[in-house]
């Protein structure tokens, strides 16, 4: 009985996954709808998703359906350029009426005019209700992983970094100008740092290669990373009874600011202090969680449950605080034009052929469907799904604009020449171009989909053991 609740929880999570997803291909295509409607357009369908309909109906000469390939929606308009391929055949041969340049043009341009509109609604709602800022604003080294390219070109932890490859960098992760972000999106063989160091008179200038995880096949290609991580509180959640912080007096809520009189920057430099002094005693500089300090000293020793660990202190670690969460309140207009920015950045380091990012790292409906059932589960989903409603809908807005054809942006393109030309472009070579498309369109879903799935095989899992000490 007690799985009940959880069954219930996922379905209500997956129902809202699809909800929101058949609302902005809806809104989409409602504008390609009404525009047909105001233009005096005829309408043989409009459909959500594309495939045979697993539902349908018809009413006032409109067939209303819900197709079974997850992957869109279309408003069949037999006087536009035809789209079979997607589409599928006109419901009858009777001759219709030509209609101008102008009403392509304006019926192909209100898909993506809703499509920003949705954007604009949604970052409104963002606005007012907020989001979580999601934003690591140090700019401080915590770790630097032994032997990384960072380490390796001469980080040292504490530098505090300005600038990757001459752009300043405002945080660690959470935003184009930050970091971790710079580093992924970075192109050529090397990645130049300008560091603030303590004791050093002036700005520092480093260069690393960088390194990317091996993935298999089947998987999306491993992102630059160069081994760095950022400073924060080293603070504790939970102490394992027996163990040596609990005989030390340590308690939950207490930070740990120093390790044999080194400041201590991040976590993971604590776990390689005692790595690297071979897990003998440490004495530790403690804040409590009433302000007062004091110091401690632990020795290491091997838990008795899980077996084969390494020695450990016995302190399961909190929140340190490096990710901000707190609820912002960015302006519509700067959400749009943040979306706008890092759509133009993903294409441009998609197409650049000295960057790590390829077609491969984009994403399909699976891979979009994944992202928001994540966002759902997080604290604030709600307030995480509109922001991201924000994104997707700027993202689907412009897609639609490029002048391919089975794209609103190629219908716009046929409409310009046909009114330069003074007439339609042959309607045999468009059939093969637009099949062609239709084909290659389908070719890259199936294939980003295929990383969306394998990336959900073959990577290893934490596993969240007790841990028991004697």
């Amino acid at each position: 009985m007690s799985t009940i609740p959880s069954v219930l929880q996922v379905i209500l999570l997956i129902f809202a996954v699809v909800m929101s997803f058949n609302l902005i291909i809806f809104v989409h295509e409602l504008g390609h709808f009404l525009a047909a409607k105001w233009r005096g357009l005829r309408i043989d369908r409009f459909q959500i998703w594309f495939g045979t309909p697993i539902w349908k109906k018809e009413i006032n000469g409109v067939q209303y359906g819900l197709g079974w390939i997850p992957a869109g929606g279309f408003v069949a308009l037999p006087q536009m350029a035809p789209m079979e391929a997607l589409e599928g055949g006109s419901k009858d041969d009777k001759p219709l009426p030509p209609i101008t340049p102008l009403d392509k043009i304006i019926v192909a341009f209100a898909g993506p005019l809703f499509s920003m509109l949705l954007a604009l609604v949604s970052a409104v709602f963002v606005w007012q209700i907020g989001k979580p800022a999601d934003f690591i604003a140090t700019t401080q080294v915590g770790f630097l992983i032994p032997d990384s390219p960072a380490q390796k070109a001469g980080l040292l932890i504490g530098d505090k970094i300005i600038a990757i490859n001459g752009v300043k960098v405002t945080g660690f992760a959470g935003s184009l100008d930050s970091v971790t972000e710079n580093i992924v999106l970075s192109r050529g063989k090397e990645i130049s740092y300008t560091v603030e160091r303590e004791g050093a008179s002036e700005p520092i200038t480093l260069r690393s290669g960088f390194e990317t995880e091996k993935t298999q096949w089947f998987q999306r290609g491993g992102l630059r990373q160069v081994g760095i991580m950022p400073a924060g509180n080293a603070i504790v959640g939970k102490v394992s009874p027996n163990s040596p912080a609990a005989d030390a007096g340590i308690t939950a809520g207490d930070k740990i600011l120093s390790v044999d009189g080194f400041k201590l920057y991040s976590l993971q430099q604590f776990s390689q202090y005692l790595r690297d002094q071979k897990w003998k005693t440490v004495r530790l500089g403690l804040q409590t969680a009433a302000g007062g300090t004091r110091d401690v000293e632990v020795t290491p020793e091997r838990p008795l449950k899980p077996s084969g660990f390494d020695p450990m202190v016995g302190i399961q670690w909190g929140a340190g605080g490096e990710v901000d969460t707190r609820i912002v309140h960015p302006g519509p207009i700067r959400q749009v034009t943040d979306s706008l920015k890092m759509m133009w950045t993903t294409i441009t380091s998609v197409m650049a052929s000295d960057s790590s990012i390829g077609v491969g790292h984009l994403s399909g409906p699976v891979g979009i469907a994944k992202l928001q059932y994540q966002l759902l589960q997080m604290d604030d989903g709600w307030r995480r799904i509109l922001a991201f409603m924000v994104l997707f809908n700027v993202n689907l807005a412009v897609l639609n604009m490029m002048p391919f054809p089975v794209l609103d942006g190629g219908h716009i393109t046929l409409a310009v020449l046909e009114k330069i030309f003074g007439r339609p472009v042959k309607a045999k070579p468009l059939e093969i171009l637009q099949t062609l498309c239709a084909l290659a369109l389908i070719s890259l879903m199936l294939f980003v989909t295929s990383k969306d799935i394998g990336d959900s095989f073959g990577r290893a899992k934490e596993k969240n053991e007790e841990i028991v000490f004697p």
